[in-house]
């Protein structure tokens, strides 16, 4: 009898295994569009009974279809007919770029902006406190990772005090990254009854699938006015002069802006809040009339995994495309695919000075030995791969030709691409472009050379090029 229920539930195992694994393959088949991680996710779900479909349904299925969009009807740049407002037009060798992230955005370049850098939490958190401290009509903020430590501690309590006077006050905080089963943070929020919500969050188990889907958006609104964005976390590690004890410091770069383009940093909170909470954020408590703070030139993009996808990805390409003396990129990680790869490498070859600065050692050893594997061919074409000293360096950036800027929250990886929820800035300005390109020429320490990378020891080259067959899910 034992014999025959055993039978019966090996051939019950086999079959459903099959089945699940028939799934999987159509599923892969019929939607994913990279043909690397369709071979991966195909051979896991078949050679690995169950867990192979169940890391694909947690990990490998994209369910992110925001709804549609309930915000008013009237964008900040448009006018009062519903149309876009006349944008400022390019005349020089970058206006195919200004085109092309025109219709990738659907949001047009402002102009009467001012932007600001910012080193660290040690010199951004005082701005962003006194901000909150004097706003007088709403706050919006969004982030990755805000930690209740002795740095998130004080931009918790500025938010209360801010709710406490009257202020709109709005907090949106990852689901994952700030904490998923114990969200301090949150939890101190909601206590003081600030509206506070956590992006793509359920401990239902049918709503697990949600955890490979993070926001990366670093967004702080301030009267419709004043606005904070880049790759800054909330966290002491980011208090690098003040070293507040944490175990790794983290250096990172933030930008303060003013005028009319933080209506699309608004409008970019705003557009996550509604598709979290269902309440759509108008009037102007949020979009007051825009007002001019400078000759900045300045559009925000925005990319993730549902109607934006791939956005800024397509941007840096085009980006790459039309530049004719430089490119500097500054990057956490650096794992594109093969078509950003070939893009850097024909600029090398065309005579394009390429600089990509990446941290001699990450948070994520893996990730090193995958970059280090997958650098080679780029570095042969002639373009520069640098290692920055430590502390790990966090900074986000993008120059071309000493005239545009890309800064924001996305790494030259595919999950920042593909997966995440992120929000970058393009600016067309000459003296913003020639501070971060020192900044990034001063990172420049060492040279990761074709040669140093083809003269590394066999076991570390095998170890490399194990860590990037997990390029996909990295």
């Amino acid at each position: 009898m034992l014999e025959q229920l055993s039978h019966v539930g090996g051939q019950v195992f086999a079959e459903t295994h099959l089945l699940l694994a028939v799934a999987v393959t159509l599923h892969v088949l019929l939607r994913k569009r990279d043909i690397g991680g369709s071979i991966g996710w195909i051979g896991i779900a078949w050679l690995a009974p169950f867990l192979g479909s169940v890391l694909y349904l947690v990990f490998g299925i994209n369910r992110v279809t925001r709804r549609a969009h309930r915000l008013r009807a009237r964008r900040p740049w448009r006018g009062a007919g519903g149309q876009p407002e006349p944008q400022i037009e390019r005349t020089d060798h970058l206006a195919a770029l200004d085109r092309t992230a025109r219709r990738l955005t659907r949001r047009p370049a402002e102009g009467g902006n001012s932007i600001a850098m910012l080193r660290n939490g040690d010199e951004a958190y005082p701005m962003m406190l006194e901000a909150i401290g004097q706003a007088r009509t709403s706050v919006a903020l969004s982030s990755y990772i805000f930690r209740a430590d002795l740095a998130g501690m004080a931009m918790i309590e500025a938010l209360i005090a801010a709710h406490r006077r009257g202020v709109a006050v709005r907090v949106l905080i990852d689901g994952y990254g700030s904490g998923y089963f114990w969200a301090a943070t949150y939890r101190r929020l909601r206590r003081a009854k600030v509206p506070a919500a956590r992006f793509l969050h359920s401990h239902l188990p049918w709503r697990m699938p949600f955890i490979n889907l993070r926001t990366h958006k670093k967004i702080l609104c301030i009267d419709g006015y004043l606005g904070f964005t880049g790759g800054l976390n909330i966290g002491a590690e980011n208090l690098v002069a003040a070293d507040l004890g944490s175990d790794e410091l983290v250096r990172d770069t933030h930008f303060r802006i003013e005028g009319p383009v933080v209506g699309q940093l608004t409008d970019a909170f705003a557009e996550d809040w509604v598709f979290t909470t269902g309440e759509s954020l108008s009037g102007e408590t949020w979009f007051p009339p825009p007002v001019a703070a400078g000759a900045v030139i300045a559009r925000v993009v925005t990319s993730g995994p549902d109607q934006d996808l791939e956005k800024i990805e397509y941007l840096a390409l085009q980006a790459i495309a039309s530049a004719e003396r430089s490119i500097r990129i500054m990057t956490p990680y650096f794992l594109p695919d093969d078509r950003m790869l070939t893009a850097l490498g024909l600029a090398a070859i065309r005579g394009v000075r390429v600089d990509i600065i990446v941290p001699r050692r990450s948070d994520h050893r893996p990730v090193d030995w995958a970059f280090r594997a997958q650098i080679g061919p780029l570095a042969a074409t002639g373009a520069k791969i640098w290692l920055s000293p430590p502390p790990f360096e966090h900074s986000k950036l993008m120059t071309v030709d000493g005239l545009w800027c890309l800064i924001g929250s996305s790494n030259w990886d595919m999950r920042s691409f593909r997966l995440n929820f992120e929000l970058n800035m393009e600016v067309y300005d000459a003296d913003l472009a020639a501070r971060l390109d020192q900044f990034m020429i001063r990172a420049q320490r060492r040279r990761l050379s074709a040669r140093r990378l083809a003269k590394r020891a066999l076991p570390w080259r095998l170890r490399d090029a194990a860590a990037r067959l997990m390029l996909p899910y990295l």
